[in-house]
């Protein structure tokens, strides 16, 4: 894949910019026109993106249909339905004390949006933020991940068929076309990826004071209570970490679990692995496969342990097997970081509160899981950026749900109207009246003790 020069990245930004300041993308019925016309785009690409996704991470085109193409065409709808009542003036109330004035707030476009996109949902995590800056009226630069690469060149041949380059335009390459892209002012930067590069991206934006979305991760945990349904628990749990083998930004990092019924829940987790994947997981045509050899590596690592269940791998097949490690211990490698694998850490705990206070004492997660009874409470006594009861996973694919991050799991939030917001500028505005002139706010203050009862 040949990746993009810096000289092609200048004139391409110069180019959007001027574009943009064409006021073309600001018409309500373009950026429908515009919407309209990427969903076309995605049916027409399907299968070829269904081919790449199967390339790059052995994702079956059932998977890649739920996961990737399906959140897009539903997000799509949702904006073109409401883009127009997003877009329109708000009325808001005046103060007495500056009235006669009205006020509202005006929903403008940022202007060019850079995408930074990751590879383990490499099409949807690349398409879904566009959207939010075409509904925006944004320009955007897309910069898919070079980890999947051929999920990468399918995206560039369907935006570049699509839209004009300086209208939405994708760069290919890695760290040094990310660099380069950093040197340019733009308006937002919306990056999808871990805890380390969202800071570089941060800090990129900083030199320009560009607004910034970091939809990050972390160690979402999974708790399941004595009173949970251990049968649902098992199959939902089971489910969650074996979609996009375990690569999945907000799938159940690890799980803690009440000791009284640890056992019974582990054997309903390793019967789920068999019931969806077969006894023969290596040869199902529904498990995915680690993105890269090194991947594999770094996630090989964390097998030294109490091995409940899997454990096999195949370097060469970039495979490795939905795998429980029991007994885990809180100092222990594998709960030091996010695992982004198909391992599931499992540690017990004999009262809630030691569960809530191991999660408390870590960085805020993207994601928590509780199965069980009293599920308020536990929302009430913790952080995260989303959260599903008895289930996992299902809230990212809820558009009218806010997606994002808190503390170290991210900033911003996108999905539907958020999505708009996310990439537009809410522009506060006061009109006030030329035929009526009231002497309160001019020196020298005649008025002031009428004035300070009045906001008083």
């Amino acid at each position: 894949m040949k990746e993009t020069s810096a000289e092609s990245i200048s004139q391409n930004f110069k180019a959007q910019k001027a574009f943009f300041n064409s006021q073309e993308t600001k018409d309500p019925e373009f950026r429908i026109k515009q919407l309209k016309r990427l969903k076309e785009a995605i049916y027409k690409y399907e299968e070829k993106v269904n081919e790449a996704l199967w390339q790059d991470l052995h994702k079956s085109k059932e998977e890649a249909f739920l996961t990737e193409t399906s959140l897009l065409i539903e997000e799509i709808n949702y904006h073109i339905k409401n883009l127009k009542s997003w877009m329109k003036p708000k009325k808001v109330g005046t103060p007495l004390q500056i009235k006669p004035s009205r006020s509202k707030i005006l929903y403008e476009p940022l202007g060019i949006g850079l995408i930074i996109a990751p590879w383990n949902y490499p099409f949807q995590l690349t398409i879904n933020p566009l959207i939010g800056a075409i509904s925006a009226g944004c320009c955007a630069v897309l910069k898919p991940s070079p980890d999947t690469p051929n999920v990468a060149s399918v995206i560039e041949e369907m935006i570049s068929e699509c839209f004009p380059s300086d209208y939405i335009s994708v760069v290919q390459g890695g760290k040094e076309a990310n660099q380069e892209l950093f040197k340019f002012p733009f308006d937002i930067m919306f990056f999808t990826g871990s805890s380390t590069v969202g800071k570089i991206v941060m800090k990129a934006a900083a030199e320009h004071l560009s607004r910034v979305v970091l939809e990050l991760g972390g160690k979402s945990p999974c708790i399941v209570n004595k009173d949970a349904n251990l049968k649902i628990a098992g199959k939902r749990i089971a489910w969650g970490k074996i979609i996009n083998a375990g690569q999945t930004c907000i799938a159940p990092d690890y799980l803690l679990v009440h000791q009284d019924v640890k056992k019974d829940l582990l054997v309903e987790i390793a019967k789920a692995f068999e019931e969806m994947l077969g006894e023969d997981i290596a040869n199902c045509n529904y498990y995915g496969r680690i993105v890269s050899e090194n991947a594999v590596r770094r996630l090989m690592k964390y097998l030294d342990g109490d091995i409940y269940y899997g454990g096999k791998v195949n370097l060469e097949e970039k495979y490795i097997e939905p795998t429980i490690l029991n007994n885990v211990q809180s100092e222990d490698e594998i709960m030091q970081e996010e695992i982004f694998g198909p391992i599931l850490p499992v540690m017990e705990f004999g009262e809630m509160e030691e569960a809530l206070s191991y999660i408390n004492k870590n960085k805020k997660p993207l994601a928590l899981y509780y199965f069980g009874k009293n599920a308020e409470g536990i929302l009430k006594q913790t952080s995260s950026g989303g959260a599903c009861i008895n289930d996992t996973l299902l809230h990212v694919a809820n558009h009218k749900l806010p997606f994002g991050g808190v503390g170290n799991s991210g900033m911003g939030k996108y999905h539907g109207k958020e999505s708009f917001l996310a990439f537009t500028h809410e522009r506060g505005v006061v009109n006030s009246s030329a035929k009526l002139d009231i002497p309160f706010k001019y020196p020298p203050y005649k008025f002031f003790g009428l004035i300070k009862k009045i906001v008083g």
